[in-house]
C-alpha cells in the first residue's frame, strides 16, 4: 500500500463530505491505498461464491480483495443459524444441488451423504421427493465442512483483507474507493483503501429486525433477558424454562418459528421441562393459499413450502416472468410467490400434534396493540379477528418475525445511498439491473454490483439462498467477461475445472 504525506490516516472532514474522491484527497488524509482490480465487500456466502466462480473462470487471486469482518465465508450464517435453533446437526432450508462450494452443483449433497455413510437413503429420498418423502435438505455442518475445503482450493485466506468496509465512493479517474477499517493493530494506520475498477456488495441483512411494539417495550423497560429476538443469542430463555418451566410466547410462523417451536418441544419430551408454548399468528391460514400458479398448502395457521419460493422461481416460467415485469408489478409478484411460510416436515407436523394434543402447545390469532409488564409476566394485548381486545401472559417472548431492516441502518449502505448514486427498488431495496448493477453507481470504465437480501425486488425472486447467490455470480462474472476481466467460460474449460474441482486441485 501506498499513502501520502498525511498523518492521520483517517477520514476528513473533506473525505466526508465529497462524492467522487481523488487521490489527491486521500493522501492529504494519509490514509494508505492499494489498487486491486475486484473488490468485494462483506466476505460472506455472497462474496465467497463470486470469488470462486471467478477463480474457476481463471481470474489469479491477486485480482481479487474480500473485504471481511470474519476469515471464514460461512462465520456470520453459522452464527445466525445456531442461535435460531439450527446447529451444525440439523438440517436447513436448503436442496440438495444448491452447493456454494461447487458451481455445478454436482455430486450433490444428498450423494454425498449417501457416499459419506454407505446408504441410499438420501438417494431414495432425492428420487421420490416430495410425494413419498421430504424434499431433502444438507445438514447445515455438510455445508460449511464442504465450503471449508473450497475455499482452502481457491485461496481463500489469501484474498480477505480483514476489516470492515465503511463506505464506497467513485474516484474521480474511474472506478471505486472501498474505505477499510482494518483490525486494531493491523495497520498503522485507523483506515485503509481500495482503489478497484469493480467492487461488489454482498453484506447480508442491514440488521436484526425487531417489531417496534417489542423495541418499545425493551427501550422502556431494559428487559433484554425475557424478550429476546430468534437472530440474537438467548440460549439463556432455554436453560432457564428448563430448569423452572415457565409461558413463552413465539411471534413469527416461517422457518425460523418453527425451529423455536421445534427447540421448545423438545425440552418438553426429551427432559420433561413444564413449558407451556403460545404461539401468535397474525393470519390464519387453512386449507390452500396462494395464487392459482403456485397454491400453497395450509393447515393449523402455517402456510407450508419446500423453499422460500416455489422451484420455478429459480429457474423456470416463474422466473421467466419476473425478468419481464418492471417496479411496482414486479414486487408484487415477488411478494405474491413468497409470503411467510414453512416447509412441511412430518416431524414437525406429529410433534405439534402431540403438543396440541397434551395442551403444551396452544395458537392465538391477532394483531398485536401493546406489550407492557403484566401481574405475573408480559402482557402482551392483542386486538382478535372479531374485534375484540385479548391480554396474553407470558414469562418470555421470543419474537421469531424475520431479519428485514431498513438499508439506512447498515453505515455502509446509508452511504451509499447518500454519496454513489444508489437509487431503492419498490421493495425498498437496492435498484439492481439484471446483471446486478447497482443502478445510478456506474463509474466508467467501473462497476458496482450486488447480491444477496439487499438487491430483493430485483429480476430474482430467491437472492437470499445459495443457489439464488450463485445465479447472481453467474449473472455478475458473465459481465464481467463481457468487460475483459475473466476469461470466457465455456464448455470445455468447464469439463476441466470441474476434474480439477473433484481432485481438489487449485483452478
Amino acid at each position: 500500500m501506498t499513502s501520502g504525506p498525511g498523518s492521520s490516516g483517517d477520514l476528513t472532514e473533506r473525505l466526508r463530505t465529497t462524492s467522487t474522491w481523488t487521490d489527491e484527497m486521500l493522501a492529504e488524509a494519509g490514509i494508505p491505498v492499494a489498487h486491486v482490480p475486484f473488490v468485494s465487500v462483506g466476505g460472506g456466502f455472497g462474496s465467497f461464491v463470486l470469488a470462486d466462480r471467478l477463480r474457476i473462470y481463471g481470474v489469479p487471486p491477486e485480482q481479487i480483495k474480500v473485504v471481511s469482518p470474519r476469515p471464514n465465508a460461512w462465520d456470520t450464517y453459522r452464527h445466525l443459524a445456531t442461535v435460531s435453533q439450527i446447529p451444525d446437526h440439523e438440517r436447513i432450508r436448503s436442496d440438495s444441488a444448491s452447493c456454494p462450494d461447487n458451481l455445478w452443483g454436482y455430486p450433490s449433497y444428498a450423494f454425498t451423504e449417501a457416499w459419506q455413510k454407505k446408504s441410499l437413503r438420501r438417494i431414495w429420498q432425492v428420487a421420490t421427493e416430495p410425494i413419498l418423502d421430504d424434499y431433502f435438505t444438507p445438514q447445515a455442518g455438510q455445508v460449511y465442512a464442504a465450503t471449508a475445503k473450497e475455499a482452502e482450493r481457491i485461496g481463500w485466506a489469501g484474498m480477505v483483507q480483514p476489516g470492515r468496509a465503511r463506505m464506497v465512493r467513485r474516484h474521480a479517474a474511474g472506478g471505486y474507493v472501498v474505505l477499510v477499517t482494518p483490525p486494531a493493530g493491523w495497520a498503522q494506520t485507523r483506515r485503509v483503501a481500495y482503489r478497484c475498477r469493480w467492487a461488489h456488495i454482498a453484506v447480508g441483512y442491514p440488521g436484526v429486525n425487531f417489531t417496534p411494539d417489542l423495541q418499545d417495550y425493551r427501550q422502556r423497560t431494559g428487559d433484554f433477558t425475557h424478550v429476546v429476538n430468534a437472530y440474537e443469542p438467548h440460549e439463556h430463555v432455554y436453560e432457564q424454562l428448563r430448569g423452572r418451566g415457565g409461558r413463552v410466547l413465539v411471534r413469527g410462523s416461517g422457518i425460523v418459528g418453527s425451529r423455536i417451536l421445534q427447540r421448545l418441544l423438545d425440552e418438553v419430551e426429551r427432559h420433561g421441562a413444564r413449558i407451556q408454548v403460545l404461539h401468535l399468528f397474525r393470519t390464519w391460514r387453512d386449507g390452500t393459499a396462494g395464487p392459482l400458479t403456485f397454491r400453497r398448502e395450509a393447515k393449523n395457521g402455517f402456510q407450508y413450502q419446500a423453499f422460500n419460493y416455489a422451484k420455478a422461481a429459480w429457474g423456470g416460467q416463474l422466473k421467466e416472468k419476473l425478468e419481464r415485469l418492471t417496479g411496482q408489478e414486479r414486487a408484487d409478484f415477488i411478494k405474491a410467490m413468497g409470503g411467510t411460510n414453512t416447509p412441511h416436515r412430518k416431524a414437525w407436523d406429529t410433534q405439534l400434534d402431540r403438543a396440541r394434543a397434551s395442551g403444551v402447545y396452544r395458537a392465538a390469532v391477532g394483531t398485536v396493540q401493546s406489550v407492557d409488564r403484566g401481574q405475573t409476566g408480559i402482557q402482551t394485548t392483542l386486538r382478535t379477528p372479531d374485534g375484540t381486545t385479548t391480554p396474553l401472559e407470558a414469562d418470555y417472548i421470543i419474537d421469531a418475525t424475520g431479519l428485514v431492516a431498513d438499508l439506512k441502518q447498515s453505515q455502509l449502505l446509508a452511504d451509499l445511498l447518500e454519496h454513489t448514486g444508489a437509487g431503492r427498488n419498490p421493495m425498498r431495496r437496492l435498484d439492481v439491473s439484471n446483471h446486478f448493477e447497482i443502478t445510478g453507481t456506474r463509474s466508467e470504465p467501473g462497476r458496482l454490483y450486488a447480491s444477496g437480501s439487499i438487491t430483493l425486488g430485483g429480476p430474482f425472486a430467491p437472492v437470499d439462498s445459495f443457489l439464488g447467490l450463485q445465479y447472481v455470480a453467474q449473472q455478475i462474472s458473465d459481465d464481467l467477461v463481457r468487460q475483459g476481466f475473466a476469461p470466457k467460460f465455456g464448455p470445455g474449460r468447464s469439463v476441466a475445472q470441474w476434474w480439477r474441482w473433484v481432485k481438489g486441485v487449485a483452478p
